[in-house]
């Protein structure tokens, strides 16, 4: 199953958005309509709005009264913090409710309207937010659903920022056009990555991909910073820590378009529970992949560890995205190995070096020109240099005091 997470500001265009892809095969599971169902008459959720916000909340004949709710919920924060309170743990206990009864080789659309103002977003592989400008969507909630312009401002100025919701998007919809443009773009979405995608998951495959050399894209990081918290969600207390490592961390280095991560565990018993929750994440497990390549020298080449040069010393678990929109590996390795160190400490070292940034540029360069795309001739080709890479960033480490 994929579980896509929708939401937009309100009169940004979700509920076009969310039809479309309902047309288009998803089960949707809106939170407006169990929002709404949550606060029927006889329910635990009204009887504990009106203690909270009193009797005036509620029509002659007990069922809700909407704006006389929304004039007090909207009216500050603390209010607006009072109602989610209430609302959403009942929201996620129906929610979960009805997922739990759907085919799991389905695509589910949770169309979420507070998605990003609840924290939720980690929780989903895809998250799409439909956007349209302020004042745009001021015209439309007072033309299209009656509402005052203060009114209106009101509710966009409670929801979250464009920036809040830019922070966690993996796809963003522009809707400041027609609705026709708006379906055209939304089907294109549908077929060309979200279906690729839940196939992938279905087949418990990446999406494989040739992948060659590309200048430094300044997104990266905020790409690599959704990742990661996407992780950090999936992984909780079993993940030590979560980080952005690799070529794609590197401020203004030219790499594949390919976001490494690291997971850093206390052992691989602990990666092999991570199995199911990273595939539910969407990323599958590489089963042919169980160890860093070309260190078996590690004695010599990793000068602050003494130990054996058992190959064990780099075992490690690696998944990969299913998403053909953004290629990630993620690779899980123990706490405190030299794998896991290296890693990190590669990272800093380039950071701070800039000869042996473009040293490692030039590499790189050439490893793409002779590689073709080919991502093991790649590899292969910058092994050479690899080896002496790692003597000199530790002997890095060792004089600049480095910790991990």
């Amino acid at each position: 199953m994929l579980r896509i997470g929708l939401t937009g500001g309100i009169g940004a265009g979700k509920s076009a958005l969310s039809k479309t892809f309902s047309e288009c095969g998803g089960i949707i599971v809106d939170g407006d309509v169990i929002a709404r169902e949550v606060v029927e008459r006889g329910t635990e959720g009204l009887a504990a709005l009106v203690d909270a916000f009193g009797e005036e909340i509620l029509l002659p004949d007990g069922a809700l009264d909407r704006p006389a709710l929304a004039a007090k919920a909207f009216a500050d924060d603390d209010e607006r913090k009072k109602l989610n309170g209430i609302v959403h743990p009942l929201v996620a206990k129906r929610r979960a409710a009805i997922i739990a009864a759907v085919s799991q080789d389905s695509v589910v659309v949770e169309d979420i309207p507070l998605l990003v103002e609840s924290g939720m977003a980690p929780l989903f592989p895809l998250v799409v937010i439909v956007h349209a400008d302020v004042e745009l969507r001021v015209r439309r909630l007072v033309e299209q659903r009656g509402m005052t312009e203060d009114d209106a401002r009101a509710r966009i100025a409670a929801q979250a920022t464009d920036e809040q919701r830019r922070a966690v998007a993996d796809i963003w919809l522009d809707n400041s056009g027609s609705q026709g443009e708006l379906v055209e773009r939304a089907k294109d979405v549908w077929h060309n990555r979200i279906l690729p995608f839940a196939h992938n998951l279905t087949e418990r495959q990446p999406a494989w991909a040739q992948a060659r050399l590309v200048p430094a894209d300044p997104t990266w990081p905020d790409q690599a910073r959704r990742i990661v918290n996407r992780l950090k969600t999936t992984c909780g207390h079993r993940a030590v820590r979560v980080d952005h490592i690799g070529s794609t961390a590197v401020p203004d280095l030219d790499a594949k378009d390919v976001i490494d991560i690291q997971v850093t565990v206390g052992s691989l018993d602990v990666a092999d529970e991570l199995v199911e929750p990273l595939l539910a994440a969407g990323y599958p497990r590489l089963e042919h992949i169980t160890q860093d390549s070309a260190k078996s020298d590690a004695r010599s080449t990793v000068a602050s560890f003494d130990h054996s040069d058992d190959p064990a010393l780099w075992h490690k678990r690696i998944h990969a995205s299913a998403d053909p929109g953004r290629r990630t590996n993620v690779h899980i390795r123990i706490d405190g190995r030299p794998n896991q160190q290296f890693a990190l400490l590669f990272v800093d070292w380039l950071k701070a070096n800039p000869g042996a940034r473009k040293d490692y540029l030039e590499v790189k360069r050439a490893a793409d020109a002779s590689g073709g795309g080919d991502i093991i001739r790649y590899v292969t080709a910058k092994e050479p240099w690899f080896l002496d890479a790692y003597r000199r960033a530790w002997e890095w480490a060792d004089t600049t005091g480095w910790k991990p």
